[in-house]
């Protein structure tokens, strides 16, 4: 990704202790890429929705044991929410990673926090503001358009979380549906390379939705590796040839 067609991301902070937050406002500072502006502070779930109705942000740094309205319960009500921030928990607690990942956080990042793991949480972001914003320089509003029964759909990319050859077809894939898609993987490759990385002869899927790569079983290939991604339970297979490039996109995400 061509950091220059990122702008700074804007970061709400949400922890109910002063001192956490002042920790956190020191860490962005020394974030030098992505570039952070923080954009407010809340020390509860009220303060927070308050700023975020007066208020666009990026992303929001939540703190997850708060008193009344918890970080989960706040990250629940902004899940509906269609100008919704992307969302990284900081908690001092890691047994809540499996919930955080359900309501679709970005990232989760234990304290006490360090800048290098905070930066790769930043990117993360950064990596979808690229997608829903498209400031990739392809198209002004990238997206697919899709044919179905007479009627023409555009489906952004960024609400595409795979593609997944399927015969002569490929299945185009969203959080909430299944499109077909008449053309080849390796054309949609070739044009929307910044969006989508191929794991497999038979599947692209979006860079910024990929969480971690697995062991995995599969029926045909055997025992080998397969990619979790935000927005779907089903696991996807790596193919061995494509395996170096997933650690690569997990380890340096930018």
């Amino acid at each position: 990704m061509d950091r220059e067609y990122v702008m700074a991301i804007k970061a709400l902070i949400v922890d109910d202790e002063a001192l956490a937050r002042t920790r956190m406002r020191s860490l962005l500072q020394d974030c030098a890429l992505p570039k952070v502006e923080v954009g407010g502070e809340a020390a509860n779930a009220g303060q927070a929705l308050a700023l975020l109705a007066q208020h666009s942000f990026d992303v929001v740094l939540l703190d997850i044991h708060m008193p009344g309205t918890d970080g989960l319960a706040l990250a629940h009500q902004l899940t509906g929410r269609a100008d919704a921030p992307a969302v990284v928990f900081v908690t001092a607690h890691a047994g809540h990673a499996l919930r955080a990942f359900d309501l679709e956080a970005i990232d989760y990042v234990t304290k006490p926090v360090r800048l290098s793991r905070l930066v790769l949480a930043l990117q993360k972001v950064e990596r979808r503001l690229a997608a829903s914003r498209a400031l990739l320089p392809e198209t002004a509003a990238p997206a697919l358009t899709i044919q179905d029964r007479g009627r023409t759909e555009r489906v952004p990319l960024s609400e595409v979380i795979y593609l997944k050859a399927e015969l002569k077809y490929v299945t185009v894939r969203t959080k909430e549906r299944n499109l077909i898609l008449d053309g080849a993987l390796n054309e949609l490759e070739e044009r929307h390379s910044a969006y989508f990385v191929r794991i497999h002869r038979n599947a692209l899927v979006a860079r910024w939705r990929v969480r971690a790569l697995e062991k995995h079983f599969d029926e045909e290939e055997g025992e080998g590796w397969a990619v979790r991604l935000q927005g779907v339970d089903e696991l996807l297979a790596v193919s061995r040839r494509q395996l170096s490039v997933v650690r690569e996109l997990l380890n340096n995400p930018s």
